[in-house]
């Protein structure tokens, strides 16, 4: 498999498609550049080498071919002052005026595409209302053929192309995981960023060093089980925190008061407690919690039994015998994998519990484990606590590391590898 470092991209025109989906505010103005920073190494290695570049990416859910509200235009200037060269713009990604453009490109020089999902073909799914279902598979295999030219007309913009969205890689798109097709295998490559990603899910997954312990927080069982059943074979221990607490806690007979529980997953809560014991995975569930008389900061608190919870009450944090419970297993860990916060960290009187699970993970970091901490929240304890650098690695995939977690082959990384 060809890798960036070794790839010369001299007087080549590269297409990289990344990640540049950031949060903007109600001026348009950029409010958390990481996913932008993430790809810097790789679009720098590009232009260092004398490449041209085509950067590629999509920006919210837009319905409609132009949407103003998701142009990249908004990101030009930003791109070009951490880049260190003016980026081009070209206010479309088909057409002959973009093409022209790509053609012009010079090496050295950078172009921005616009937003890839103002055509439905980036998606391969019909837009709009349908008065039937079969209007509606119509419309389906309309797009899906009309993607192959999408698909085709990015491919021809450039001479290579190099993949470094791994917060996409679990989406089959035109951009992320069919263009592939149109570069042989010494021409196709992931950018730093995703090879770090990848790197990281299979240290985790395959080379694992021991004790493996897995930290699931979250509101949901449902939204955890494929993982947690994946994770079932590999880890020694499972810690289940957030807001499931309450469901398996409910499920074992205990009182949880007002707390969040999936009624209809009690069984399943049941069934993978089980299926941990027959896998000899040491569980570990929380003890004690902080309870609330209201969904508030501000509400009145005490600290509980987590079985104990009284009607009214609600928990939103673990208790302090939980903090030390959590941290003893996690210190003494090699492999340690954080996903879910422990409880309501947004409410400041409810951060106790997930900073304890941060810091225990931080030193045990220091010790020599390898710690990643990936999917949605947990990313941004890390970062509200100012643990980022304490961690082995902290993924940007969300979804995708979910599903690389979950043991699922993702499209945009076997369209690179073949696997």
């Amino acid at each position: 498999m060809q890798t960036i470092d070794k790839y010369n991209f001299s007087g080549k025109k590269a297409f990289v498609r990344v990640d540049f989906n950031v949060p903007v505010d109600e001026n348009f103005k950029i409010t958390d550049d990481t996913r932008i920073r993430g790809a810097l190494p790789t679009l720098k290695k590009i232009l260092a080498d004398g490449g041209s570049l085509i950067i590629a990416s999509h920006m919210g859910r837009p319905k409609k071919n132009p949407d103003p509200n998701f142009s990249l235009k908004v990101l030009v200037d930003h791109v070009s002052k951490l880049l260190g060269t003016k980026v081009k713009f070209a206010d479309d990604c088909m057409g002959e005026k973009t093409a022209a453009a790509v053609k012009a490109l010079q090496p050295g020089q950078a172009l921005l595409l616009e937003n890839l999902r103002f055509y439905a073909e980036e998606e391969g799914k019909p837009r709009g209302d349908f008065a039937s279902d079969e209007e509606k598979e119509a419309a389906k295999k309309a797009v899906k053929a009309s993607q192959k030219a999408f698909t085709a007309t990015l491919a021809s913009y450039a001479d290579c192309y190099v993949n470094d969205a791994f917060g996409t890689a679990h989406r089959a798109h035109a951009s992320t995981a069919l263009i592939a097709d149109h570069f042989d295998a010494k021409n196709k490559m992931f950018g730093y960023l995703m090879e770090k990603e990848v790197n990281a899910v299979e240290k985790i997954m395959k080379d694992t060093a021991r004790p493996f312990t897995a930290i699931m927080g979250g509101a949901k069982v449902s939204s955890k089980i494929d993982i947690i059943e994946n994770l079932l074979g590999k880890v020694d221990n499972l810690i289940i925190a957030g807001g499931m607490t309450y469901t398996f806690t409910k499920a074992m007979g205990g009182k949880i008061g007002n707390s969040i529980c999936e009624e209809d997953k009690l069984d399943l809560a049941l069934e993978l407690l089980e299926k941990a014991n027959k896998n000899n995975v040491n569980r570990v569930l929380t003890v004690d919690a902080k309870i609330a008389d209201n969904f508030s900061n501000d509400a009145n608190t005490k600290f509980v039994k987590v079985d104990e919870i009284p009607e009214g009450w609600e928990g939103l944090d673990i208790g302090p015998e939980t903090e030390k419970l959590f941290g003893n297993v996690i210190k003494a860990s090699k492999t340690i994998l954080w996903n879910g916060p422990t409880g309501v960290f947004e409410f400041e009187n409810f951060t106790s519990g997930s900073r304890a699970v941060g810091e225990a993970i931080v030193e045990a970091t220091k010790k020599g484990a390898f710690s990643l901490v990936g999917g949605g929240d947990s990313v941004a304890c890390v970062n509200k606590f100012g643990l980022f650098d304490g961690i082995s690695y902290v993924s940007t995939g969300g979804g995708a590391l979910l599903e690389a977690i979950e043991g699922k082959v993702l499209p945009g990384i076997k369209a690179i590898r073949g696997y």
